[in-house]
């Protein structure tokens, strides 16, 4: 294979991995929260993915969150591609809203092109460039920004492994309603879909033969998070939970404790249940020649209201 084309095929490794990994860290706080009370290898992980030395609350929060309490929270997922000697973006934010009083999560997907001010960097830009500016933090606080919201606690979930989560569930299960396509070598028809590793990585990858492009590949991302948190509470198998651990373990980061882990598995397990998806729209510009999604500010309002809501803020 000459360099061209190994070039190409990393590429295409990236694009695909980039918007699905996310799903470990979700899995350990509302799907797999069983393990924590059987298994101490499953505390031994926990301890693995703590990091606590970038973000430590947030300035938002009026007064102090009590997961123990059931106080409605906030997880950003940030979908990062790292490699050594480059930072990389996250390409993939989903801030997660969960409220135990009425048992409902809202998963909002925050498209990478959005064109928002980035805290720190004293500009706008795309949003997925704050982490590759500074960080975790920036991230995290140009999202806050954003959408005017606290963000409690942030999932950061390597890209450079994913199928073995999904193998190791023994595949997961969704209702494919909208587009029938090929990619990548499988064939995805309408209706329901048993997808393994590979099978999953291809189905949240395709974007250009999707009609409605980023928008629809986040639509299929959302449908893998949820058909994964939904495998993994089912998940009785020490086998299988040990290779899950194995990959959980070497690519999340969170700044959430063991003990809040516990704290969030016993009061939200339920909003796992009740789920609803949210897709931030805008219209693509080219500003300077680079394209960006703007999103008016008619639309942010409506999200930030909705966000806001599920947060009792």
């Amino acid at each position: 294979m000459d360099r061209r084309s190994a070039k190409k095929q990393r590429k295409k490794k990236r694009s695909g991995l980039k918007t699905t990994l996310i799903i470990l860290g979700v899995l350990l706080l509302i799907g797999a929260g069983g393990f924590y009370y059987v298994y101490g290898s499953v505390k031994n992980t926990a301890n693995k993915m703590h990091d606590n030395s970038t973000w430590d609350g947030s300035s938002k929060r009026k007064k102090e969150l009590t997961p123990s309490k059931g106080d409605p929270l906030s997880i950003l997922i940030l979908g990062v591609d790292e490699r050594q000697g480059d930072r990389g973006r996250s390409d993939t934010l989903i801030l997660v809203t969960v409220n135990p009083n009425t048992n409902k999560m809202v998963m909002t997907s925050i498209p990478r092109d959005t064109r928002t001010e980035i805290v720190g960097k004293g500009k706008e830009d795309k949003i997925n460039h704050a982490y590759a500016f500074g960080g975790t933090k920036m991230a995290i606080k140009t999202v806050e920004n954003f959408l005017d919201v606290p963000v409690d606690y942030f999932l950061k979930v390597n890209m450079e492994s994913f199928k073995g989560i999904v193998d190791a569930l023994g595949g997961v299960t969704v209702d494919n309603e909208r587009l029938a396509f090929n990619y990548d070598g499988y064939s995805f028809p309408k209706g329901e879909l048993k997808l393994s590793g590979k099978e999953a990585l291809a189905y949240t990858r395709m974007r250009k033969q999707d009609p409605q492009g980023d928008f629809g590949r986040n639509e299929r991302q959302r449908q893998v998070i949820s058909a994964i948190i939904n495998e993994g509470a089912q998940i009785s198998s020490v086998t299988k939970m040990g290779d899950i651990l194995d990959v959980v373990g070497t690519n999340v980061k969170t700044n959430m404790t063991f003990d809040e882990m516990k704290d969030i598995q016993s009061k939200y397990k339920g909003a796992r249940k009740n789920v609803e998806n949210i897709e931030i729209k805008g219209q693509g510009q080219r500003i300077g020649g680079i394209y960006y999604l703007v999103v008016p500010e008619d639309e942010k309002t409506k999200i930030q209201t909705t966000l806001k809501e599920q947060l009792e803020l």
